[in-house]
């Protein structure tokens, strides 16, 4: 799916007032039109578990406000009981919006204005908080600063409510084009975004406020919708589908690719062994897994599909180079990282496979720790490149605070990923893959259950079998982590929410790539 920035969204909209001649209070009456039906059909008709017929609506001043009162007379005449509280004076009102109030006005609706803190207090006291549905249509896509005053009053009475909440556009409180939640914000069962959804809604942490996401149609020219470019993805099950590589009726191992994977140590044995199963199931031909010999044969036991490899040096050292140079030259791509440790020596090998070794490299885990402090070093690849960091791994590479990766995460992926020329994939809830020309794509499977050890050396192994398979770099990517949340969904609904493991998830990876090409997937 299609997802467009804030700054993108008022551009198609200006852009269909001004060259295609569709009047501003066109757009807001089908916006409003639109939800109202997307509400009635959720909350009045059983779709949701519940049954309304009593909406509480808060309107800002904006058009977000202006939706917000179309939205109110159009449930009025589903037979909705309406009441709307304006957070502004009705002079302060402009354009589409004040046009449409003037209309509620005289379509005999219960209105209240509330423009500051001591009016908003005493409306408040007054007005339902149960077996009532409350709108959010305060801000919606304009938002850049937190909350305050009365605003930021009517959020707290909101969130602190017993009944369903619904958003217009996006959830008060949020930044449309980051994900950012500013301060505080309105907390939805659902939030109904027009034309296209934006990057915000379905970004961390802002989609874990916003609920079921519905994009309304508006009436948007289609020329307008079909020009925003896919630079911009969220990925579900049909992008993902697109991707996934053919096989042939008479393919042979070797037309599916050979993955090399430099992994583990003594003691972290059993990431390298995730790592190079993974692998297999996601559907590499091939899979050959070098480790130190006094891993080497603890591994081998555990999965005989993989060919194993062990170094002639104790441990991993500059000195084994050659041996590894030796190893790539027949492999389709190779994977660094998995269990291998932070000595001196393994970190001067590293730095030095990734400036020589031509092939596609994904690094992970310890291979990217041992860069963190020269992530320059990527510009001297000469060949593509993935990162798969968590947001730990991500603030070492970038010099920050986690808390700063995580309010930003798209920006923070992609800036990274444009300065080192690399594929970034930034792991965590809505994972997020940037390449370095300004492309993203939000992931949209997973659950909280993958947060155990292990995880990040399964996808390492899932991303690496898609790239010797055929697939771009950036696609194996993007295909690596959805099939990778698939296959964790379905160890969620055969284990629960937690206890599940990441052997747990590879094992189930072959079942997920099926479901994903059958026409009978669900999860």
């Amino acid at each position: 799916m299609k997802l467009v920035t804030a700054a993108q969204m008022r551009e198609m909209d200006n852009c269909a007032i001004e060259t295609y001649g569709v009047p501003a209070v066109v757009l807001m009456e089908n916006a409003g039109r639109s939800a109202a039906d997307i509400l009635h059909t959720r909350y009045h008709t059983h779709c949701s578990g519940v049954s309304l017929n009593r909406a509480l609506i808060f309107s800002g001043k904006g058009n977000n406000g202006g939706d917000g009162y179309v939205i109110a007379r159009h449930l009025q005449l589903r037979g909705w009981e309406v009441q709307v509280v304006v957070l502004a004076h009705a002079e302060a009102l402009e354009g589409s919006a004040a046009a449409n109030l003037e209309i509620l006005q005289r379509a005999d609706v219960d209105i209240v204005f509330a423009p500051d803190s001591v009016e908003l207090e005493t409306v408040l006291s007054t007005l339902p908080c149960r077996d009532v549905l409350i709108i959010d249509a305060m801000f919606g896509n304009g938002l850049t600063s937190a909350l305050g005053g009365h605003y930021l009053k009517a959020l707290h009475w909101i969130n602190a409510a017993a009944a369903v909440v619904a958003a217009v556009d996006m959830p008060s409180g949020v930044d449309a084009t980051s994900g950012e939640i500013l301060g505080e914000a309105v907390k939805a069962d659902c939030s109904i975004s027009f034309a296209c959804a934006k990057v915000g809604q379905v970004s961390a942490p802002a989609y874990s406020v916003g609920g079921t996401l519905y994009v309304a149609d508006i009436g948007m020219p289609r020329v307008l919708r079909d020009s925003v470019a896919d630079t911009l993805l969220f990925i579900d099950a049909a992008e993902a589908q697109r991707l996934v590589p053919p096989r042939r009726s008479d393919a042979h191992k070797g037309d599916c690719g050979h993955s090399l994977i430099i992994a583990g140590t003594p003691g972290k044995g059993g990431a390298a062994q995730m790592a190079a199963e993974a692998c297999v199931r996601s559907g590499s031909g091939l899979v050959t897994l070098v480790t130190p010999a006094a891993v080497q044969d603890s591994i081998a036991g555990h999965i005989p599909e993989v060919m194993t490899h062990g170094t002639s040096a104790t441990g991993w050292s500059v000195e084994i180079l050659s041996e590894l140079e030796h190893l790539w030259q027949e492999r389709n791509v190779v994977a660094v990282g998995p269990g291998l440790g932070l000595g001196e020596e393994c970190t001067r090998m590293v730095r030095e496979l990734v400036t020589r070794c031509p092939l596609p490299l994904v690094l992970d885990a310890d291979g990217l720790n041992v860069v963190a402090t020269a992530p320059e070093i990527f510009k001297q690849r000469p060949g593509a490149t993935v990162v798969t960091p968590h947001p730990g791994e991500m603030a070492r590479l970038c010099g920050c605070s986690v808390a700063q990766v995580q309010a930003e995460r798209v920006r923070t992926a992609q800036e990274f990923a444009a300065h080192c020329g690399v594929i970034v994939v930034l792991k965590g809830a809505r994972t997020v893959v940037a390449d370095p020309y300004g492309a993203v794509r939000i992931n949209s499977s997973g659950n909280p259950g993958m947060a155990s050890g292990g995880m990040g050396d399964v996808l390492t192994g899932v991303i690496t079998a898609f790239i010797a398979q055929g697939l771009a770099p950036f696609d194996a990517a993007t295909l690596g982590v959805y099939l990778h949340g698939c296959a964790a969904d379905m160890c969620a609904l055969q284990y629960g929410s937690a206890g599940y493991t990441a052997t747990d998830v590879a094992k189930m990876l072959g079942m997920a790539r099926q479901n994903l090409t059958s026409s009978s997937y669900s999860v």
